[in-house]
């Protein structure tokens, strides 16, 4: 799906204790995600005395609520999607933040600024295919769910997350009133009977490194599938073509696990990681543009490389939020490859 660093402070002078020998655990979604987060994060961090253990999943916020609930948390820093960060905050199962240890809350984008989360990047899911296998290219979710015009399976992400976005947009609702017409029980039940179309072509997937294995596979003809895991296979030689329009952009947050006994160097690896100064032309380049992102601090607090004026198109300021054609405002090169 999918993303640029969003994490940037105004530039201010920011010195970090070293503490000798703490470790903290920082957990990821893995990919060209978790390498773009060593080169902007985890390794400027460790520099300052405390070493950082990366660890990978999937999202699977049951691991936190089992950590939590048994009190044996041993994740210090999570990355989640916008509606977890709500979810488990409503749940108790992350710290609320203490926003004075991180930055003024002016500074960020106001999505990014959450109770118990703080914004680090956009991202967004899209449709995806093989441009060796597919000449035509499919410009819409109606096209996507065109089984006669695109012969062939449908990758997607299990579960009804941004599916039913799409199944609405499919059957021609506009993006605007997308998230309208689903916050009524006849809207959503409109976008479950489209989605029940599909159903016998669709193939799960899980990871985000899925979808790009099964468009070179062959295994479907079409796919939803995070922006950034197309650039990277690309850059590995790959012909993927994305379709823009209808994506869907979203936030990812810091969070703090309910209970980690190491609260306030979780805080001060979010306020370190916040800075404008992580995420310079030198990181950018290390990491490489993986992916498109969008700043979630205010873009003129930070020297970042930018769009060209043509992509700056408009956007639905509401989140998740859907561009008719999703463009970045800003593309910050310290990006990556969801996930």
């Amino acid at each position: 799906m999918k993303k640029t660093l969003l994490a940037c402070t105004v530039a201010a002078s920011f010195a970090l204790p070293a503490f000798a020998q703490q470790q903290l655990t920082v957990v990821n979604f893995g990919g060209a995600n978790a390498n773009a987060q060593k080169k902007a994060y985890y390794e400027p961090y460790e520099k300052t005395g405390t070493k950082i253990i990366p660890v990978e999943y999937n999202g699977e916020q049951a691991k936190i609520k089992a950590m939590v609930e048994t009190k044996k948390v041993s994740w210090d820093v999570v990355e989640v999607e916008s509606p977890d960060v709500t979810r488990g905050c409503d749940e108790g199962l992350f710290e609320k933040i203490d926003w004075s240890k991180v930055g003024a809350k002016s500074d960020f984008q106001p999505a990014a600024v959450q109770e118990c989360g703080v914004g680090i990047f956009v991202w967004s899911t899209v449709m995806a295919y093989n441009g060796e296998k597919v000449t035509d290219r499919p410009k819409n979710w109606a096209d996507f769910w065109d089984l006669k015009k695109y012969p062939g399976k449908r990758g997607m992400r299990k579960g009804a997350r941004y599916n039913l976005e799409f199944a609405l947009m499919a059957d021609g609702v506009k993006p605007a009133d997308v998230y309208k017409v689903l916050a009524t029980k006849e809207g959503a039940e409109r976008a479950f009977k489209k989605l029940t179309e599909l159903k016998p072509n669709i193939q799960w997937w899980e990871a985000g490194a899925q979808p790009p294995q099964f468009l070179v596979a062959g295994d479907v003809a079409l796919t939803t599938v995070y922006n950034g895991r197309i650039d990277a296979a690309n850059r590995e030689g790959k012909n993927l073509k994305i379709t823009w329009t209808g994506g869907i952009y979203d936030l990812d947050y810091w969070v703090i696990p309910k209970g980690t006994p190491n609260k306030e160097a979780a805080l001060k690896f979010i306020a370190f990681a916040s800075i404008c100064a992580r995420v310079t032309p030198r990181s950018a380049s290390a990491t490489t543009s993986l992916i498109r992102r969008q700043l979630a601090r205010t873009p003129h607090d930070c020297s970042m490389p930018q769009a060209p004026a043509w992509t700056l198109h408009s956007v639905i300021p509401s989140g998740p939020s859907i561009a008719s054609t999703i463009s970045i405002r800003l593309i910050a090169a310290a990006s990556r490859a969801r996930r």
